[in-house]
């Protein structure tokens, strides 16, 4: 039975909240949030060419093994938004079923990501716009290094205005755009798909099994470290942010329904058609040898162009354009109701602004400012030092899988604490009998992704031994600021009382 707003507005008094954004999300608009974000048009055009310079056609393998792993963290993930359906998502998740520090130190770790990955995100534009028209490489030439780096903060800045202006206006107009980008995107790939499976010159077996291609330092296939070092680069970097639908959880109607369901399907859809995508190029490229399959002004834009034309192709990278477009508003909506939820627990400095709701748009205006400004100045280091940014951005993959690790850790623990009372879940969405099962693998696999991501390896992290731990120093950096912030406002707080 569907339940009425009044019955939501009931559910979420019981955590203490009142009702202050707007519920206005169907279940279309739910699942567009968090395909959006995962958003494969944006993720696989541009860390396409990371992976295949690393391992070649054999990183196709990383693709599925990542999606089974993250569906069992997507899983725990539902059950949790079907228990808590709230603003924050994975903050409130490790909030309640850990407590106030826990939740804390994993929505900070959280909101560095997502603030990080708006950044990143825009910076796609380069990948795909000057591939349609020269004219988009506005500032010097293509070839030159720091023209590139330059141009692509302007793109990328122009972006996160106007994602910033989209935010500012309300969750109703940012529905729209993500159910009209995702619909887009949606028939963008079927339509790709369909095309690379129609211009394959070789079979499935040629393409990913019995490969001939024996790129720069693949010496064998499989080569497992590899295809651990790709998977951080491609795989990882792609299949998250599923979560979001949950993160939206008090603009939804019936989220304890709607959310869970909107976190699987996002996950499942975009896993799926990112397999196919792959899948059917390395089937169509004419030669798999080619040097620029694995550089940064050749990658998976080239490749389209080269399979479905110039004019075809070029049209293609339009959708992409757009599903870039659309991937940034969904990370800064993300990273906009963390800073609500966050801040409305007073954890955060300057809380009461933070968490204040315009009654015009009913929607934090301050923490949209914020969040759009701080993915600014991050994109602003690429001028200077290109190589922080891609650590960075690298590093924000690891953020976010630590982040979910502490989830799937607490509610472990909290399955084994309910196990041994006797408690049951009144959840709509329960995994019953494969609890157990599924958290356990959940959190094996969530182990091996921080693991996998934050090895210093130079096929990530470069040669230099400070880059190569850059993910280790920035990952303590972060934790440390984040208990100093926490200690101090809660010192604070209780002076205050």
């Amino acid at each position: 039975m569907k339940d009425s707003p009044a019955t939501d507005n009931n559910n979420l008094a019981s955590f203490g909240y009142r009702q202050e954004l707007k519920r206005s999300m169907g279940s279309f608009s739910s699942f567009a949030a968090g395909f959006s974000y995962i958003s494969i048009l944006t993720g696989l055009f541009q860390m396409f060419y990371l992976g295949y310079g690393v391992a070649g056609p054999g990183f196709f393998w990383t693709w599925p093994v990542v999606l089974v792993g993250q569906l069992l963290v997507a899983l725990c993930f539902a059950e949790l938004a079907s228990r808590f359906p709230l603003s924050g998502g994975v903050y409130q998740w490790a909030k309640l079923t850990g407590n106030p520090f826990f939740g804390w130190i994993t929505g900070w770790i959280y909101l560095a990501c997502l603030i990080v990955t708006i950044a990143a995100v825009a910076m796609a534009l380069q990948v795909s716009l000057p591939q349609i028209s020269s004219s988009f490489q506005i500032i010097g030439s293509s070839n030159d290094p720091k023209s590139v780096a330059i141009n692509a903060i302007l793109l990328g800045s122009i972006l996160i205005v106007i994602s910033t202006i989209i935010n500012v206006r309300g969750i109703k107009l940012l529905a729209v755009i993500n159910n009209i980008g995702v619909f887009a995107e949606l028939i963008g790939l079927i339509f790709l798909i369909v095309l690379l499976f129609l211009k394959r010159v070789r079979s499935p077996i040629e393409a990913v099994v019995h490969i001939k291609y024996i790129g720069s330092g693949v010496k064998s296939f499989p080569n497992v470290k590899l295809l651990m070092a790709a998977t951080a680069l491609t795989a990882s970097y792609v299949l998250y942010g599923f979560d979001t639908a949950g993160t939206l959880a008090e603009e939804t109607h019936d989220p304890r329904k709607k959310a869970p369901r909107a976190i699987l399907q996002a996950l499942l859809a975009a896993g799926f058609a990112g397999l196919l995508v792959l899948l059917f190029a390395l089937m169509a490229v004419p030669d798999l040898a080619n040097p620029d399959l694995g550089n940064i002004r050749g990658g998976l834009p080239m490749l389209v162009k080269s399979v479905l034309g110039e004019t075809t192709g070029s049209l293609f990278l339009c959708i992409v354009i757009f599903a870039i477009s659309v991937c940034t508003f969904a990370v800064q909506s993300g990273a906009v109701r963390l800073t609500f939820a966050m801040g409305r627990d007073g954890y955060l400095p300057y809380s009461k602004s933070l968490s204040e709701v315009s009654s015009k748009t009913q929607t934090p205006v301050l923490a949209t400012l914020l969040c759009g400004l701080g993915a600014l100045i991050i994109l602003a280091m690429n001028v200077q030092f290109p190589k922080v940014f891609e650590l960075v951005t690298s590093i924000a993959v690891l953020w976010a899988n630590l982040a979910y690790w502490i989830v799937v850790a607490l509610q472990l623990k909290n399955r084994i604490i309910s196990a041994r009372r006797g408690i049951d879940t009144d959840a709509k969405f329960n995994l019953g009998k494969w609890g157990f099962p599924v958290n356990i693998l959940a959190l094996i696999w969530s182990s091996f992704m921080v693991i996998n991501v934050s090895w210093p390896r130079t096929a990530t992290y470069g040669f230099e031994w400070y880059h190569q731990y850059a993910a280790w120093m920035y990952t303590v950096g972060l934790i440390g600021l984040g208990v100093v912030i926490y200690y101090y406002r809660l010192i604070k707080r209780k002076r205050i009382s």
